[in-house]
């Protein structure tokens, strides 16, 4: 992704270790680590599932738990800035609420579980902070869309499910 060689960038390193560190990177999360795991580090289904769900946990919960803090100290300190993210964040949450009304927390974990671009671990963690949800609950549906999205990933990767 973005023609960034994650091979060589953490050949260094054990492979348990870079496949979580590619995990983390938002956009290759999971979609990346996983077939990079199988193909290249030659893991076993299982621990490639595990290593790359873990990672995406581990960053959702610094997310969930650190973006609320994160944002009242910057918030009132960036002038015309604080206005768009005001602005933006009050736009998304109207347009989306309803969506996630009918839909609850279902909705969070198909997002996550879904592996394209834009959804994910991430995207999830903002979302679940956006429309407030509780961190113990957004931290268990988003732990649950990482697992279901790492099983379809494994799918895909071992050729055993095909997408076209």
């Amino acid at each position: 992704m973005f023609d960034i060689n994650y091979i060589e960038l953490f050949k260094n390193l054990r492979p348990e270790i870079a496949v979580m560190l590619i995990a983390f990177i938002p956009v290759a999360e999971l979609r990346v680590s996983i077939p990079i795991a199988l193909g290249v580090y030659k893991m076993s289904a299982p621990a490639a599932i595990f290593w790359s769900a873990l990672a995406d946990i581990i960053i959702s919960a610094i997310i969930i738990y650190s973006l609320n803090p994160i944002y009242k100290k910057l918030t009132g300190r960036l002038g015309i800035i604080d206005r768009f993210f005001i602005w933006l964040f009050g736009r998304t949450r109207k347009r989306f609420s309803r969506k996630y009304e009918i839909w609850g927390n279902i909705a969070l974990v198909l997002f996550v579980a879904v592996p394209l671009p834009v959804t994910g671990a991430w995207t999830g963690s903002l979302a679940s902070w956006l429309f407030g949800i509780p961190k113990g609950r957004a931290l268990f549906y988003i732990s649950l869309g990482v697992i279901i999205s790492a099983v379809i990933v494994t799918l895909i990767s071992l050729g055993i499910f095909s997408v076209f």
